[in-house]
């Protein structure tokens, strides 16, 4: 069992890693398509929606399409797919009630409070990057109660870039006055949280909740349920 107890500097992602994105944001879109009164089965549309999403976020942090791209086009492709007539006005509405009432939903991965207490009370300083959107992001800790736990929060509106980008971990190391030597990032995402962290020279743990395979000949610290840091902090 790797041991990272002389780390001084945790580095957290929030969406997918603390943060429940999925049932968070299946709560999000039953109550907008309660208020407009959109009778399509929750279950569907989410099977569409989330592989599509995340599609949109690799081209979002790819600089490949912008926020307001992201936004419209991940709930017109699900519409299309799907055979439903939308039209653009209410899609854009939909887009930004759904950003709107995100935040407001506070569910996190089991073991998510009773692990960042832990690492707490060992003295470990805890952060955040996060390529989410500044407006949306604090409101998702303040909801959660997890807010008092970060030392510091690096999102990519601040950094001016987004994970795997050498910079955000940058500007996120050097706000929480921390050298890479003495800290470790713990993220769901390969590309942006595990290579991103990697290339920057941070050591990392990857959140595999999902059970992922994980690339060929890749050697890293690999844990299921966010308990399992205790194994290594």
């Amino acid at each position: 069992m790797i041991s990272f107890h002389h780390k001084k500097h945790i580095f957290f992602d929030l969406d997918h890693t603390l943060w429940d994105f999925e049932k968070n944001s299946a709560l999000a879109f039953e109550t907008i398509f309660q208020q407009h009164q959109i009778n399509l089965p929750l279950h569907d549309f989410l099977q569409y929606y989330v592989p599509t999403n995340l599609k949109y976020w690799k081209l979002f942090r790819e600089e490949k399409i912008t926020q307001t791209d992201l936004r419209y086009q991940r709930l017109k492709e699900v519409f299309d797919l799907m055979e439903v007539t939308v039209n653009d006005d209410l899609i854009h509405l939909l887009s930004r009630e759904y950003i709107e009432h995100l935040p407001n939903f506070g569910h996190l991965f089991e073991g998510a409070l009773e692990i960042l207490d832990y690492l707490h009370q060992k003295n470990y300083q805890l952060h955040i990057i996060t390529n989410g959107f500044s407006e949306v992001q604090s409101k998702k800790m303040k909801t959660s109660h997890i807010a008092q736990f970060f030392k510091t929060v690096t999102d990519s509106d601040f950094a001016g870039a987004k994970k795997p980008s050498p910079i955000i971990f940058e500007k996120a190391l050097n706000l929480a006055n921390a050298e890479a030597s003495h800290s470790i990032m713990i993220g769901d995402s390969w590309e942006a949280d595990i290579e991103g962290a990697q290339n920057f020279g941070l050591e990392a743990i990857y959140f595999n909740e999902s059970r992922q395979p994980l690339p060929q000949n890749s050697i890293i610290t690999s844990i299921t349920h966010l308990l399992e840091l205790k194994n290594h902090f």
